[in-house]
């Protein structure tokens, strides 16, 4: 059984250091972190200076199993279409399995 590590680096359409970038990122984790399977959440900021994206979320599966329920979960999809896509500018997807 190898886990499996779940990370978005994003950028949000919402002025920096605005209510509504506050609020996307408190809700995120409000919304996702319950979501069975999710262990070890994260709401991230970007430090690196050569880097374009502003955030990121990261989170743990035990397996591929456990992180197939997630993305298919009611809770997950709402917040995909609901949020995500109106309110995120760009991102990128890393999924990393353990060796």
């Amino acid at each position: 059984m190898k886990s499996i590590k779940h990370m978005v680096i994003f950028s949000l359409k919402h002025d920096k250091g605005s209510p509504e970038e506050r609020v996307f990122l408190e809700d995120s984790k409000t919304l996702l972190h319950p979501i069975p399977g999710v262990k070890d959440f994260q709401v991230m900021r970007q430090v690196n200076p050569d880097n374009d994206y502003d955030f990121g979320l990261a989170m743990e599966f035990d397996d591929k199993e456990s992180y197939r329920k997630y993305s298919e979960h009611p809770a997950h999809v709402d917040y995909v279409n609901q949020r995500w896509f109106k309110e995120v500018d760009k991102y990128l997807v890393i999924d990393l399995e353990a060796l």
